[in-house]
């Protein structure tokens, strides 16, 4: 499946962002899905992941509390709802799939998407 991340953009600290996950094909119940981001520089890391089958969720600490990650089975998307952005949030984001929950390693997830960037302006 090719997974196709999307929404990024240039905002300021303290604004909202919103990206989209979309599967070319099935999604299914036994996968988890999840975000990363890399920043310039800096290993990918993980940021939220998605239980498809249960919705339950699991966050990295830095984004607890700001971020939600969400699903639409209808439409095979994933999102990332980011709130009150800091500007250490600017990465590319990207979104891939394991069958793991919860796992943070980015080395068990497969499908990698082109990612999309986001930009915090302080």
């Amino acid at each position: 499946v090719q997974l196709q991340a999307s929404g990024g953009g240039l905002v300021q600290a303290g604004d909202s962002l919103r990206l989209s996950c979309t599967a070319s094909g099935r999604i299914y119940s036994s996968w988890v899905m999840g975000w990363f981001r890399q920043a310039p520089g800096k290993e990918r890391e993980f940021v939220a992941s998605i239980r498809w089958s249960t919705a339950r969720t699991y966050y990295a600490e830095s984004v607890k509390g700001r971020f939600t990650i969400s699903k639409e089975s209808a439409a095979q998307s994933v999102y990332l709802q980011m709130s009150a952005l800091k500007p250490e949030d600017t990465a590319v984001y990207y979104c891939a799939r394991t069958g793991d929950f919860p796992e943070t390693s980015r080395h068990k997830y497969f499908d990698w998407g082109q990612g999309t960037l986001v930009t915090v302006s302080s």
